[in-house]
């Protein structure tokens, strides 16, 4: 019997603690979860395509589960040629919804056979973003227990402590 595969796709810049709580309950349901790191030009990253997947590569490093890789076009394309039956996106509120929501109608429409599975964030988790993150980081804001230490360390890098 073939794995059951699912897509966890993202920009993850950077990856936090709130995104492993999806990926470890989608590891739950799943036999592997591929963090698909979306290359999208539109969108302005603090870290390069490179230092996101080594970041989550580091901060997975134990787990067979879980595959990294990064990605351009459509998301059902994608998941198509990796054989994955679900993608998974996680939710922390209800405004989340209706854009997510979109998307899967879309997904739906182009490509039947991949499903959308919906995770809610755990509590602990529900106020953090990447964006949020990274602004705390950027004026001195401890951001210890919000992300992976692979993500801590780099991150420090990006945004040295303000000296007073």
């Amino acid at each position: 019997m073939a794995d059951k595969i699912a897509i966890y796709p993202g920009s993850f810049d950077p990856l936090t603690n709130g995104h492993i709580d999806i990926i470890e309950r989608a590891l739950d349901i799943f036999d592997k979860v591929i963090i698909a790191v979306l290359h999208n030009p539109s969108k302005k990253a603090l870290f390069t395509m490179e230092e996101r997947v080594k970041m989550i590569k580091q901060s997975f490093n134990c787990n067979n589960g879980v595959t990294v890789d990064s990605f351009g076009g459509l998301l059902v394309d994608y998941a198509k040629m990796k054989k994955a039956v679900a993608i998974i996106r996680g939710m922390r509120a209800i405004s989340d919804f209706e854009s997510e929501f979109q998307m899967a109608l879309m997904n739906r429409k182009l490509n039947k056979e991949v499903q959308s599975v919906f995770l809610m964030t755990g509590l602990r988790w529900i106020f953090t973003s990447s964006s949020i993150i990274k602004e705390a980081v950027q004026f001195g804001g401890d951001i210890s227990d919000m992300v992976p230490e692979p993500v801590k360390i780099k991150l420090m890098e990006k945004y040295p402590k303000i000296k007073e």
